[in-house]
């Protein structure tokens, strides 16, 4: 496991894949499964959304991004962990659950039965609210980009129903699945495209009551899964791609198989003032970001670190998601960019090459200059492969640490908790969820941020696995039995 410079493929293919099993089970129960000891001062709850449906009845879907939500927990006190998992009932779940088959098409490619001619003119998409989870103003959400949010029960994850953040939103109106927690603001923004996309933003305070909304028209089609925040902006990648929705309509294609980027045209940077001012746009080379790790301020310049891509991984039209060729693909690389609001220049250096996504750092940093950074990443340090190591990146000195799974582990998103009364941005510990190949289950890894080489401080084992999974959070609140 520390061999990580070693050239050999750090991973088996046909492994990796068994970690995209459906797990249709919901269990409850203390973990008692444990390797090393739980810290005493960990108090709270670890929250993991993502698609824990492969296939609906035997018929597989065509891609993970397509998969019905599945929440996890793991409820931390006195040392002791208590883990639950539950899908979210979304009206479209429960309704394939009850017909036993694919009903509805899914943006990424999932199709229903019966070719071409089963889905023509089907442009029904169904909430499958499996990206992002997050208690916030004493609601537990589960967050899907492109509709409302789901309300669940944070004890039992039971799901109450469709969320409104009490008439913020209206019905059909979308409350992204990457907002920004800043102090005691959550910011979070919708993206309505089409030839010209509409931007909203919200700013909600600690009670979830709105505190600013605004909305912004912006010229072209704009693909927008996140952005980063400063004390005066909301900060996007407009990606240089073209929506063409004619195979969309026709059945052919998902939405998402419809997108293209157009390496000849320019990425923008888009900053909204969070006071709903003029918005500024500047142009930078070509790239596609889905995600960002943080942004901050220096006088008239903006800082942003965001994973970007030379080319947008569009699932293919036709093979299985599972056969990845990932030396084929274009891997993620940490980038700088560095944005000159004077000059309305745009330039960029490579902070890391090394295959990475998942971004994480202290929550009170959200927005500032930090100095510590941590980010799922590849074994190998080059080339395309799936994420199984934790890196932390330290701004200040350039020191670089590293944990890694491999061979038979698979990593997912680290989520960053700090330490109650810590005295340094990196005194915490860090949480994600590992796929373990040999023993066909997940473990709960907890590893302390302070020096990623000690390894893990404990590792939960559970009883199964669960499918790779998107985004998590972390509550200080305890909601175990």
């Amino acid at each position: 496991m520390q061999n990580i410079e070693t050239k050999k493929r750090s991973y088996d293919v046909k492994e990796w894949q068994r970690g995209y099993d459906s797990q249709p089970q919901e269990f409850s129960y203390w973990i008692d499964d444990i390797e090393g000891q739980i810290p005493a001062d960990l108090e709270g709850t670890f929250f993991k959304n993502g698609p824990g449906l492969l296939d609906i009845n035997g018929s597989s879907i065509h891609h993970p991004f397509d998969g019905d939500g599945m929440i996890s927990s793991v409820a931390f006190s006195q040392g002791r962990a208590y883990f639950r998992n539950k899908f979210v009932q979304t009206a479209g779940y429960l309704e394939e659950k009850k017909a036993g088959k694919i009903l509805y098409r899914g943006v990424f490619g999932t199709q229903k039965p019966g070719g071409w001619l089963g889905n023509i003119f089907d442009l029904k998409i169904k909430n499958i609210a499996n990206t992002h989870v997050i208690y916030w103003g004493g609601k537990l959400l589960a967050l899907w980009e492109a509709a409302e949010p789901h309300r669940l029960d944070p004890y039992t994850l039971e799901t109450l129903g469709l969320d409104y953040l009490d008439g913020i939103l209206q019905p059909g109106e979308a409350f992204s699945a990457h907002p920004r927690v800043d102090g005691d603001r959550l910011v979070n923004f919708a993206v309505k495209p089409g030839l010209s996309s509409t931007i909203t933003i919200y700013e909600l305070d600690k009670t979830a009551a709105l505190l600013t909304k605004h909305a912004h028209s912006i010229p072209g089609f704009a693909f927008l899964h996140d952005m980063a925040i400063t004390p005066n902006y909301c900060i996007f990648f407009q990606n240089p791609v073209s929506f063409n929705p004619l195979p969309f309509v026709l059945g052919w294609r998902g939405a998402g198989q419809c997108l293209q980027l157009n390496p000849k045209e320019k990425t923008k940077v888009i900053l909204i003032p969070r006071n709903g001012g003029e918005v500024q746009v500047v142009e930078t080379e070509p790239c596609f970001v889905f995600h960002h790790a943080n942004a901050f301020e220096v006088g008239d310049k903006v800082f942003v670190d965001s994973i970007c891509y030379s080319s947008f991984p569009s699932p293919d039209a036709d093979g299985d998601f599972r056969e990845v060729d990932f030396e084929r693909l274009p891997a993620g690389e940490l980038w700088r960019l560095e944005v000159d609001l004077r000059a309305k220049t745009v330039s960029h250096e490579v902070i890391e090459s090394r295959c990475c996504e998942f971004p994480t750092l202290h929550p009170n940093n959200v927005g500032k200059a930090y100095r510590y950074m941590y980010i799922g990443t590849a074994h190998q340090p080059t080339g395309n492969a799936p994420l199984q190591a934790v890196l932390k990146i330290d701004f200040e000195t350039g020191k670089r640490e590293i944990w890694s799974a491999a061979p038979r582990g698979y990593a997912g998103e680290p989520v960053f908790v700090p330490r109650p009364n810590g005295v340094s941005e990196d005194d915490g510990w860090l949480l994600l969820l590992v796929y373990d190949a040999a023993f066909h289950r997940s473990d709960v890894v907890i590893l302390d941020a302070r020096n990623l080489n000690y390894g893990p401080v404990a590792r939960l084992h559970l009883k199964h696995h669960i499918p790779y999974g998107l985004h998590g959070s972390f509550s200080e609140q305890y909601f175990g039995p």
